[in-house]
């Protein structure tokens, strides 16, 4: 009877929010002006593409279920395009963004607008340029608050703060990366890392900014946290206070409690935290993870979450952060994460065993390749299953749903490794032949699709954050080593699977995720360490129609960005 009665009231739940969107989605409208600006850190001025003159760029905030619209306007000196991370954007993948996916760049002294259409996405995501390295600069956040009507499934926070985690270069973003592809090496460090546009105090200029979150005594915050970094994941906590985490990439989770959290780049997550501590000053704190051999830079950055009222009291010695390298922290942590069945959240729809129609089992590699015009002779590449990615010079959504253009693609994309070896073990010796083209995956409408993602030990090894366009997925499986397809899908958690779209593929180890393809369109896939994507650490998801109009993509916009030469 018990069972029975919760189903039955999780079920008017889902009913209840359905009719929540249908009825009190409202239409906003967003002006993004992207040029340069003047910006001093570090005791240095540096010149970067922003939005709207400020770093990081103007947050959106709206409600779960609205559409809106944004019209972006390049008054800077290269073309870009912008993508919403984490926005599903059913059947409208004209909006998506990543430049020569599924649009060519907005050039110079043009603008476009894009229509961001939301469904039940709920929480914290972000938006952010996607072209080259122009991400670094132009990005921004993006808040879905509770539709009208609608509570949050935990106790309702007094105020939210959004916190973007990003990394900071003294220096040009798009010239950093297109000086080290042509050089065919790894891209330099980031010269510090930054809380909200602010560095801190430990890099030693004394003119350096430091942010600062107010709060009252006893009073409930919720911390929308956004990794915005280009190649780091990071530890976060806040110095003498516990974290509980409610939701990651804008769904919620069973709520648990750590002293600190880890989160990738592309990544987002939700956390309460009481101000129930003695008056004071407490260092909030960011520290690189890494289970690399090409590790970052081991830096602290320092924000601080000040009580009102309260003066001095900020002690270094109280930060607790695991070290950089420690990866019982990375596991530990990642294995709390579970979904929830609250009224608020989508139904749990694992695809069964049954469901799956379409397997594809991907091994993530860096690479090298000859090059006679570079520092050593050869350069650096990244790929998915030897396939190293090469974007096209026309957009594929245009070419895949005009069906007049040859060449731009190919829909032979490897659904297993080419070569099978010990991906985890010692790889010193093995090279491994890469490809470059641009081939990609297709499914039918509606098809269950299992992946499976594989670290390898190619290149310097290490985790993966690895993110698709046009879906939340389920994290169903995890594990040490080298996947077993016949004995570790038995360990896959088909009960309450995270539902997220960028997922944390740890080193040495797999991880499995599932969905259902009832999103028509053409899809990115990449890791979100920004160099591995430049090098093609990358692929695309094309969805077919399905056979009605509402199962099928919506026509384009008249207005979208002209390829070159065309």
């Amino acid at each position: 009877m018990g069972l029975q009665q919760g189903f039955v009231t999780w079920f008017v739940g889902v009913l209840f929010l359905t009719t929540l969107l249908l009825s009190s989605a409202d239409v906003h409208h967003y002006e993004f002006f992207v040029r340069e600006s003047n910006f001093t850190k570090l005791c240095n001025t540096t010149t970067l593409l922003v939005v709207n003159d400020s770093y990081p760029g103007p947050q959106i905030r709206v409600h779960r279920g609205d559409t809106v619209f944004v019209n972006v306007h390049n008054q800077g000196n290269y073309g870009f395009t912008i993508h919403w991370h984490g926005v599903k954007q059913p059947r409208n993948p004209w909006s998506d963004g990543p430049e020569f996916v599924t649009q060519c760049p907005i050039q110079p002294g043009t603008n476009f607008t894009y229509e961001i259409v939301l469904s039940d996405e709920i929480g914290t995501l972000w938006w952010h340029a996607h072209s080259d390295w122009t991400r670094g600069s132009v990005h921004g956040a993006f808040i879905i608050l509770p539709a009208k009507k609608e509570t949050y499934p935990f106790p309702t926070p007094n105020a939210d703060q959004t916190v973007i985690l990003e990394s900071w270069y003294d220096g040009d973003y798009k010239q950093i990366i297109d000086d080290a592809l042509a050089a065919g090496v790894s891209p330099r460090q980031p010269n510090a890392y930054a809380i909200n546009g602010h560095v801190g105090d430990t890099y030693g200029c004394p003119n350096d900014t430091i942010f600062r979150m107010q709060v009252d005594s006893e009073k409930i915050y919720l911390l929308r946290i956004i990794n915005a970094a280009m190649n780091e994941h990071f530890f976060f906590t806040i110095a003498n206070h516990t974290l509980t985490v409610v939701a990651q990439d804008a769904s919620y989770v069973r709520r648990f409690t750590r002293d600190y959290i880890l989160i990738s780049p592309g990544q987002t997550m939700d956390v309460l935290v009481s101000a129930n501590r003695n008056v004071g000053q407490y260092y909030m704190a960011i520290r690189p993870f890494s289970d690399s051999s090409a590790a970052p830079i081991d830096n602290i950055t320092t924000g601080i979450f000040q009580y009102t009222n309260s003066e001095g009291g900020l002690n270094a010695s109280l930060i607790t952060l695991p070290v950089m390298n420690d990866t019982d922290a990375m596991i530990n942590f990642l294995n709390q994460i579970r979904n929830t069945k609250v009224s608020q959240n989508p139904r749990i729809n694992v695809p069964a065993d049954k469901d799956i129609k379409r397997r594809v089992f991907i091994a993530l590699a860096v690479n090298n390749l000859p090059c006679s015009n570079c520092v050593v002779g050869t350069r650096l590449v990244a790929s998915l299953n030897n396939v190293s990615y090469v974007s096209p010079s026309i957009d594929i959504l245009q070419a895949y749903y005009n069906r007049n253009m040859s060449g731009v693609y190919t829909e032979d994309f490897p659904l297993n490794p080419p070569v099978i070896y010990d991906f985890t073990g010692n790889l010193t010796n093995l090279n491994t032949p890469v490809e470059e083209g641009t081939r990609v995956i297709v499914v039918n409408y509606g098809e269950g699709v299992e992946m499976v993602l594989q670290a390898t030990q190619m290149g310097a090894g290490g985790s993966h954050p690895i993110h698709l366009h046009g879906f939340s997925f389920y994290w169903v499986g995890t594990g040490f080593g080298n996947f077993n397809n016949k004995t570790d899908p038995s360990t896959y958690n088909l009960v309450d699977p995270p539902l997220i779209n960028t997922v944390h593929v740890p080193g040495r180890r797999w991880v499995a995720i599932r969905f259902f393809a009832t999103n028509p369109g053409v899809w990115f896939m990449h890791c979100h360490l920004e160099r591995h994507s430049s090098w093609g650490m990358d692929t695309v998801l094309i969805v077919r129609n399905g056979k009605t109009k509402k199962t099928s993509i919506r026509p384009p916009p008249s207005t979208m960005p002209r390829c070159p030469g065309t």
